[in-house]
């Protein structure tokens, strides 16, 4: 059985599985592979569904919520992807790279005010997590935009 577009679905026998909830992204650039989720090229909608339906099962995991947010921004549907993002970080307020990619995507949709408070509460989430480098990039996103 599969979920969606060659994502299999998991059984009992995932339980050897490391969770979804441990793997860090990188908090600029999400891995091709969660983008793709199957390694091929699949449309922005077929990666939109097969983390929908990981949603399903666990609706609490950054990971696929944020691979949807950024998916949706980069389709240009920016308010699903902020609504994305701001569930994401009602959930997981620690989850530092939503911070800094929801910034940007305000920031392009020409929303620098609340990008600016967005940044602010990402470089205390950063600074709480020991996370510098993505502490720098936000503060000097900050001060590009706090000119």
């Amino acid at each position: 059985m599969e979920l969606a577009s060659g994502v299999p679905a998991l059984g009992k026998s995932a339980s050897h599985l490391v969770p979804v909830s441990a793997i860090h992204a990188n908090y600029a650039n999400p891995s091709p592979a969660l983008l793709t989720m199957s390694g091929q090229n699949s449309s922005s909608m077929d990666k939109i569904a097969g983390l929908r339906e990981i949603l399903a099962l666990d609706p609490k995991n950054s990971f696929a919520r944020y691979g949807i947010a950024m998916a949706l921004a980069g389709q240009g549907d920016i308010s699903a992807g902020l609504a994305e993002f701001d569930t994401l970080l009602a959930n997981d307020p620690d989850y530092t790279a939503a911070y800094f990619m929801s910034a940007q995507t305000l920031a392009t949709a020409g929303r620098i005010p609340e990008a600016i408070e967005r940044l602010k509460a990402g470089i205390s989430s950063a600074a709480r997590a020991g996370n510098n480098h993505a502490l720098s990039e936000m503060q000097q996103m900050l001060d590009e935009l706090d000119r």
